[in-house]
């Protein structure tokens, strides 16, 4: 059975290190790009990228409680069992 090409660890080691580059290369752009900030915390190096992290980081904890929120029970579509 032949994995698909995502699912190899080679692959994967190869996108994060991918990544990663792309965000080195990214943080790096600061020193070469000027940039004139509107707010006194947009002045802080690699804000962007601190900015970025955190908005995710927070979009991904608001899901799990919406998750913990609307989860249903584990026999939600069950037929009822009262004996009329």
């Amino acid at each position: 059975m032949s994995d698909h090409w995502l699912a190899r660890p080679a692959t994967i080691r190869l996108l994060w290190c991918a990544f990663l580059a792309v965000l080195a290369l990214t943080v790096a752009a600061e020193f070469a790009v000027e940039r004139e900030a509107h707010f006194s915390v947009e002045g802080v190096f690699a804000f962007g990228a601190w900015y970025g992290f955190l908005a995710c980081a927070a979009l991904i904890l608001a899901a799990k409680a919406m998750g913990a929120w609307l989860k249903r029970q584990d026999r939600y579509y069950e037929e009822p069992d009262d004996d009329r």
